[in-house]
């Protein structure tokens, strides 16, 4: 009964964690990702990181490479392996995480909102880029900033994903003085994860059409 009563107290305080980490849904799953369709992804260095080790050395993760790679999926797969090991995780596309803090500031609420992007032990900032208006002007540059900048100072882990290249953000981002701010944080202390491949989407969306031409 003891065994059974504290089983139950961990399903729940998981369920509990995945909950409030407002991971999309349905769950991904790692043991569900290909590995075979992407060959120069190393399967070894993404199974060191479900250990979660890299939290515990308070390290980041940086996925970078083409959409449809398979990097959201990885990056969601850790984030939910990190709230079953017990870690505060929290999950926001890039846009979505700007519109809010814009919101924020015109509201006289930012400092409340921030904190949520702040507390959580792991960071998920997903999609970086898939939006090209989401840092149309520079003060969303500067609110990526503070929200990198103080999980920086703090040592907390953060897993992002992007398909800019480092090259090209001080571009996207609009803003140098802001970029080079974020760069360097970003990838001081991260595991970067580059993933340059097919698009998985579009490899299964030819197998559906093919289904319905044979």
């Amino acid at each position: 009964m003891i065994r059974d009563e504290a089983n139950a107290r961990k399903e729940r305080s998981i369920t509990y964690r995945l909950t409030n980490s407002k991971l999309p849904r349905p769950f991904k799953l790692l043991q569900d990702f290909d590995f075979s369709f992407q060959p120069n992804l190393k399967k070894k260095l993404i199974m060191d990181l479900a250990t979660m080790d890299f939290i515990r050395r308070k390290e980041s993760v940086l996925f970078i490479g083409n959409c449809g790679t398979g990097k959201s999926h990885l990056a969601r797969s850790l984030a939910m392996i990190a709230c079953e090991k017990g870690y505060r995780t929290y999950y926001t596309t890039c846009a979505d995480m700007l519109n809010d803090l814009n919101t924020g500031v015109y509201e006289k609420t930012l400092v409340k909102r921030i904190r949520k992007y702040i507390n959580p032990e792991l960071l998920l900032i997903d999609e970086m880029g898939h939006d090209r208006l989401e840092l149309e002007v520079t003060r969303e540059a500067h609110l990526l900033f503070k929200v990198i900048d103080e999980r920086y100072k703090q040592n907390k882990s953060l897993i992002f994903t992007t398909n800019v290249e480092e090259q090209d953000w001080a571009e996207y981002l609009g803003d140098p003085i802001s970029t080079q701010a974020i760069l360097d944080r970003v990838f001081h202390r991260s595991i970067k994860v580059e993933i340059h491949g097919p698009s998985y989407r579009e490899y299964e969306g030819k197998q559906l059409q093919n289904r319905y031409n044979t």
